[in-house]
């Protein structure tokens, strides 16, 4: 804990010397997207994603260019759009490689979830029958959830869907269940490799074991969207690949550097698409709650978010060795988010 104390000490005195400047600064990174930008998911040699109010996916090489259509179109239910969620998966219990990621798209409109070939060439109805609209998507990197997909939706249910795309309710947190992460460490009082999600309708955050029993963080915020813990390990190749991206509603999406997240390492970051403001959620020693402070804030509405490490970018064949090397590193943060249209 004196080490945690070091370190947020650290980056207090960094936004001191800058003039009490946010630590989190964006720039653009994929200029157009051809409508308004919702889902965006690393797919290995590509980025993927989507619009509002769009069935149509896209894709960009990995300096956020060469704009394409991805597959081909999702099926529209009863006449409506809604919104889709992207997610690629880790190559992990049985959804295919971590080099060539398959792609996952769920469906506001139907509370369906189709799966891509990595190329787009094939697709398929994956999972269905979830209760309520999908919300938010993704994949166990440490096993506790025995490396499945977790899925959340407007009702408030969290699912988890094997390979097969069979899925089972594992707990229920009240209200429309949007956000979701895996703590990459112990946080606070909460257990490593833990799921937490984030309640648009309620605006708070719940852990859940594998068993499903739930923790009220007890935060509270306005319209949480994205939640992402910060990996262990951010930054330390190099790569300038390696940060933070999100789609920047209506405009473009984003990038942040990893360099920016260095004192946030292991702790969570939050975003609101009401106000912008980018958080940072951390455990209070002094008071043994988590408290909160505003690192960032988007130029416009924040919708997905993910952050790219090492490991991601350069994956280890071997399900047992990726997955240790995640566990020190912390989800990848492919979860999609639905905007909130007046």
């Amino acid at each position: 804990m004196k080490n945690k104390f070091l370190v947020m000490l650290m980056g207090s005195l960094v936004l001191f010397w800058t003039g009490c400047a946010f630590a989190v600064s964006f720039n653009p990174f994929v200029g157009s997207t051809g409508g308004s930008p919702i889902g965006f998911a690393y797919a290995g040699n590509k980025f993927v994603g989507s619009n509002y109010f769009n069935n149509q996916l896209y894709q960009t090489d990995l300096t956020g260019g060469n704009l394409q259509p991805f597959g081909a179109p999702l099926p529209i239910s009863s006449g409506s759009i809604g919104e889709i969620y992207v997610s690629s998966s880790l190559g992990l219990g049985g959804f295919g490689s971590s080099v060539a990621r398959d792609v996952f798209a769920g469906s506001e409109a139907a509370g369906n979830v189709y799966r891509f070939s990595n190329d787009g060439s094939t697709q398929s109805l994956f999972a269905s029958g979830l209760s309520g609209d999908v919300r938010g998507i993704a994949f166990d990197p440490y096993g506790d959830y025995g490396f499945n997909m977790l899925v959340t939706t407007q009702t408030g249910n969290v699912y988890t869907v094997d390979s097969t795309g069979s899925s089972t309710l594992l707990a229920n947190v009240g209200a429309d269940a949007e956000g979701l992460d895996f703590t990459p460490q112990a946080f606070g009082n909460i257990p490593a490799h833990t799921l937490v999600v984030v309640s648009e309708g309620t605006g708070q955050l719940t852990a859940i074991t594998p068993a499903g029993e739930k923790t009220d963080l007890g935060l509270h915020f306005g319209t949480p969207e994205m939640l992402s813990f910060v990996p262990l390990n951010l930054g330390d190749s190099g790569n300038p690949l390696e940060g933070f991206y999100a789609a920047n509603y209506s405009v473009n999406v984003i990038k942040a550097d990893a360099s920016d997240f260095l004192a946030y390492r292991g702790d969570a970051v939050i975003t609101d698409e009401t106000n912008h403001n980018m958080y940072h959620i951390f455990w209070d020693s002094s008071i043994s709650a988590f408290s909160t402070s505003v690192i960032g804030t988007f130029p416009n509405q924040p919708e997905d978010g993910v952050f790219l490490t090492s490991a991601i970018l350069t994956p280890v064949p071997e399900p047992e060795t990726y997955a240790m090397l995640l566990a020190g590193l912390g989800l990848l943060g492919f979860v999609v988010r639905r905007s909130k249209i007046s």
